[in-house]
């Protein structure tokens, strides 16, 4: 027999298990819990990914400001832990797959979910097909030595998304095993590379042209403003310190997650801020005199320090540091398409919600978002400014899934139960999240308004205008007989009695 939806979700003493918990918020536990906290750290913190921002990233920063481009890295750094902090105490009240979807969705309106989860389906749709086609594809390239063009880049790219999904399809314990070694690639490709060159630059073991004050030399394109080219160059870590919470889209899948995911989230923001400064400076160092860098890059500077033969190890492991990202963010991308799908906010909802009880895998989901990614990479792959459209929407979309979040949570916040033993801001979360808008909206105008970005911006839009026609011509009427929605149906954490009324639909079962 059905049980009725809940008014509210009590706290984790009234509740006492994890299956409880998604239960008390409608639904049935049908993920498989396997996720502990280095897991899902590994997960946070690979989606974060320094190796592939960095990467992808550093030659167009130091061509747009010079080496002082990576002072603009701790700005974000601190900027992101802002974000993380008041996002790892949300994740605490709602911790259910497909995050900024049920947070939106849940802190103020079904409709408001629905645009939130629109623009985090436009980020998975974006960054991975970016990063396999822009990165990738010729650092694989480069370690097999290859040089057989676009159609070539574009087929490997592809050929490594395949891949990637296919693992999620298998299991996702698979896909943190894969992840979980990742942790050490990055470690072990770039920050530990970046340490070496450190000091064989520091020991004088060759010759770069520069010293020490090499960290403070700027200069920017003629005829193209300061404040433009600072823009353009804070690029590398506006454009890396991201994903972390996509830890909270693993929530259903996590081991004490209103514990651990916070934890989680915030420790990988912390820790790939500060060793991405390491990386920063020891390549910044490393960079020969003469057009070596701005002819072969990264791998160029590696080859310069280390040989050929050490050099392609090197980015070997890299390219595996951007196939695990891939996995694991193959899996945050579907986890989203299943929560709002389980919510009947999609179009074949029924087909999309579906797991598979062999592998306990939202298969449904994972090729839908595997077919999505190719076609963006097909339409970045088409588009005269790749770098511009793919880089830049990968950039904005997440800062403007952010800012709404934050937004949603900064109005409601006073309102919802503090959780016995859970991640708190106390006394700091007025200062914690003033200061976390402010950053968000700068950067949200810093990432539409140059024109570099314009194609970016086309992109988003044709996205919202895409999320806006399915709103009008067929989620509404579903939202309108309480067919569909998170929010409208189930309570929040301690909501319900300080709203003075009932949130739910007592005619919508458990996991129905």
């Amino acid at each position: 027999m059905a049980t009725p939806a809940p008014e509210h979700v009590p706290n984790p003493e009234q509740v006492p298990t994890e299956e409880g918990v998604v239960n008390a918020f409608g639904y049935k536990q049908e993920l498989r819990r396997s996720l502990r906290l280095f897991s899902l750290f590994a997960v946070a913190f690979s989606i974060i990914s320094i190796t592939t921002g960095i990467f992808l990233n550093f030659g167009a920063s130091v061509a747009q400001l010079g080496p002082v481009s990576i002072w603009t890295w701790p700005i974000a750094a601190i900027g992101q832990t802002l974000v993380a902090l008041v996002l790892a105490e949300l994740a605490t009240r709602i911790p259910l797959a497909g995050a900024n979807y049920q947070w939106g969705a849940r802190l103020v309106s079904p409709v408001y979910g629905w645009f939130v989860g629109a623009l985090g389906v436009l980020y998975g749709a974006v960054g991975l097909p970016g990063i396999m086609l822009l990165a990738a594809s010729p650092l694989l390239q480069y370690v097999l030595g290859i040089d057989g063009g676009p159609r070539t880049t574009l087929l490997l790219a592809l050929l490594i998304l395949t891949i990637a999904y296919l693992v999620n399809i298998i299991s996702v314990q698979v896909a943190a095993r894969v992840n979980n070694v990742a942790v050490f690639t990055e470690i072990v490709g770039t920050v530990l590379v970046a340490v070496v060159l450190l000091l064989l630059f520091a020991t004088g073991y060759k010759s770069t042209g520069h010293g020490w004050g090499y960290l403070g030399s700027h200069a920017h394109p003629p005829g193209q403003s300061w404040w433009y080219s600072i823009v353009l160059a804070s690029l590398i870590g506006v454009y890396t310190i991201v994903g972390f919470e996509s830890a909270a889209d693993m929530s259903e899948e996590a081991v004490d997650a209103r514990r651990s995911v916070p934890k989680a989230m915030i420790g990988s923001v912390v820790i790939s801020s500060v060793l991405g400064m390491v990386v920063l400076i020891g390549f910044v160092l490393a960079i020969p005199a003469g057009p070596a860098f701005a002819q072969a890059g990264l791998p160029g500077v590696f080859e310069y320090w280390l040989g050929p033969g050490l050099a392609r190890t090197v980015v070997g492991i890299v390219v595996f540091s951007m196939f695990a990202l891939t996995v694991i963010g193959g899996a945050a991308n579907a986890r989203l398409i299943y929560a709002m799908a389980r919510d009947d906010m999609l179009p074949g909802s029924r087909l999309l919600r579906g797991v598979n009880r062999t592998t306990r895998t939202p298969i449904a989901a994972l090729v839908v978002s595997w077919a999505i990614c190719v076609g963006v990479m097909l339409y970045g792959y088409n588009s005269a400014n790749a770098f511009g459209t793919l880089v830049g929407a990968t950039a904005l979309v997440p800062y403007l899934v952010y800012l709404l979040t934050v937004i949603a949570y900064g109005v409601k916040r006073r309102r919802l139960e503090r959780l016995p033993g859970a991640f708190n801001l106390g006394r700091w979360a007025g200062p914690v999240f003033v200061a976390s808008l402010v950053w968000l909206v700068a950067v949200a105008l810093a990432l539409s308004l140059p024109s570099e970005f314009h194609q970016a911006d086309y992109y988003v839009l044709g996205g919202l205008a895409l999320a806006a026609l399915w709103y009008v011509f067929g989620l509404r009427r579903r939202l309108a007989t309480g067919r569909a929605g998170a929010g409208a149906r189930f309570g929040l954490p301690g909501d319900g009695a300080a709203d003075g009324a009932s949130l739910t639909s007592p005619e919508r079962p458990v996991g129905a």
